[in-house]
């Protein structure tokens, strides 16, 4: 294969080879020709946040066995609380076609990798190899290939640079410059992340503005907080959680050279959007999306996804709204959905099904007659679950969600399911609909119970180990939120705000 473009991922412009193609001798010969001084490892721990170890390289033999073998690391201190001290040692190795030149430090080769037990098999308990291990039982099950791809909303804090033209509160949407201030920051984020994954599809400014912060925190108080969501492509599902762990730490590190702060907290504050984490879901059979039929219209593949993550969806927020103030974010009249229905285009319902260009192809014709006939021989048909949040444990939620997937395509009711719940216009219009829609739950501890009620739906095939739903039970349960949107309601209007700040900001930078 031949790169030429300039965001093309530099190893595979050196090798002129596809990244799932590498083998160690490649990345041997980048350590050489690149003269690098360490490989550094990168891979998932409990709270949802990537660890990293360096290792210097200083010969040939040392560089391949560390490429060949990983390197061992305490279990125990990693996956606290869920591995015991007796049993704690763990390999990490990389995965090659995850490997990377550190935009942070040139003689650093990088790796995503996954974790071994002292048997030399995936870990059960690790959280990306719980998703490997679903995306693999959907192939298994169904035939197809699940691909997905994230929307990844945060919030960019920093001191105000100008007072002059100032964003409106709700007005950030899609803003250019010199109404949002991030524009430079934002574009070496998209350079490195689209280097690094091959998968950002565009970047934007959101609807989210706070022109100054009230806050306990001196690491933001003061401060001026522009939305910001960097969009993907579709990859398949095991992938697009390691990008969008990846890119996660990527925004982080590059906010902090410009001495700012990124966080993907659900709330900053009330009346300003919250930062979602919509997941896009497309079913593939031999390369080619199969989410919509020949007249256009969604196929049956489809309702049965849909009707899987219906029947899935008020136990998956048990991993992709994981903090209090998540369930700030979801309440009724908002972007952010509280009732388990879908529609067509519609943002008020739980999941959408976005514009897919599966009637309409070849349009850039219509507005420039003189071009060339354009056939998209793949498609792009996707559906969109829009209630995970920032806080969302990315791995975990996209093994529920490709599960979803396998249930809905492999159990006839799923079709009832969709058609039951399929609603029109805004919801929140409709009392008498709103009324008989299931609901999701209203708080962590709320979610606790749910997902503790539905475990089998998670432990099937051996999936999910029981270790995990109950670590996720505990750790929702412990933020003690039941009924919380009624008791901020019932306090004083200043109360309120305070009481409503704190629960937002305590949890900056929890994943």
């Amino acid at each position: 294969m031949s790169h030429t473009y300039a965001l093309a991922n530099p190893i595979a412009k050196i090798l002129d080879k596809n990244p799932t193609e590498f083998n160690r001798a490649d990345l041997l010969k980048i350590i050489d020709e690149k003269q690098i001084e360490k490989i550094t490892f990168h891979y998932t721990a409990l709270d949802g946040k990537l660890k990293e170890l360096k290792l210097p390289v200083s010969n040939i033999l040392q560089a391949e066995r560390i490429l060949a073998e990983g390197e061992r690391v305490d279990g125990s201190s990693i996956f606290k609380g869920l591995v015991d001290t007796s049993l704690s040692d763990l390999y990490v190795v990389p995965v090659y076609r995850t490997a990377f030149l550190n935009p942070f430090d040139s003689a650093s080769l990088d790796f995503i990798c996954r974790y071994l037990t002292h048997e030399g098999q995936p870990a059960s308990f690790a959280m990306d190899n719980i998703l490997q291990q679903a995306s693999d039982t959907f192939t298994q099950n169904t035939g197809f290939d699940l691909h997905a791809m994230g929307e990844l909303e945060f919030f960019l804090i920093h001191q105000p640079k100008s007072n002059i033209y100032i964003t409106s509160n709700q007005q950030g949407y899609h803003a250019a410059a010199p109404y949002v201030k991030s524009g430079e920051i934002v574009d070496e984020m998209v350079r490195h992340i689209a280097q690094i994954t091959g998968s950002v599809k565009y970047a934007h400014s959101e609807v989210g503005y706070i022109e100054s912060i009230r806050s306990d925190l001196d690491e933001i108080q003061g401060k001026q907080a522009e939305q910001i969501e960097i969009e993907f492509l579709p990859r398949p599902v095991v992938e697009a959680g390691d990008n969008l762990a990846l890119a996660r730490w990527l925004i982080r590190n590059i906010a902090y050279k410009y001495d700012c702060v990124a966080t993907f907290a659900p709330k900053l504050e009330e009346g300003v959007a919250g930062n979602g984490m919509h997941i896009h879901m497309a079913i593939m059979k031999n390369g080619i999306n199969i989410m919509a039929g020949a007249d256009g219209e969604l196929s049956q593949t489809a309702l049965g996804a849909i009707g899987g993550l219906c029947k899935y969806a008020d136990s998956l927020t048990a991993f992709g709204n994981t903090t209090s103030s998540a369930y700030l974010r979801l309440v009724p009249n908002q972007e952010a959905p509280t009732n388990i229905c879908w529609s067509e285009r519609n943002r008020s319902a739980m999941i959408r099904v976005p514009l897919g260009w599966a009637k309409q192809s070849g349009l850039g014709k219509t507005l420039n007659p003189h071009d060339a006939d354009y056939v998209d021989k793949e498609g792009r048909q996707t559906i969109e679950l829009r209630s995970p949040d920032g806080s969302a444990m990315v791995y975990l939620l996209l093994a529920g969600i490709t599960m979803s997937a396998d249930w809905g395509l492999n159990n006839p009711e799923s079709l009832q399911l969709a058609n039951d719940l399929k609603v029109k216009g805004n919801i929140f219009k409709n009392k008498e609909l709103l009324k008989n829609l299931p609901k999701l739950p209203f708080s962590c501890v709320e979610s606790s119970q749910v997902i503790l009620e539905k475990r089998a739906l998670y432990e099937r095939d051996g999936i999910f180990p029981p270790s995990i739903i109950d670590y996720m039970a505990k750790l929702l349960l412990a933020e003690k939120d039941k009924n919380i949107n009624r008791k901020l309601i019932d306090l004083p209007a200043d109360d309120r705000l305070h009481a409503t700040r704190k629960i937002m900001h305590k949890d900056l930078h929890r994943h």
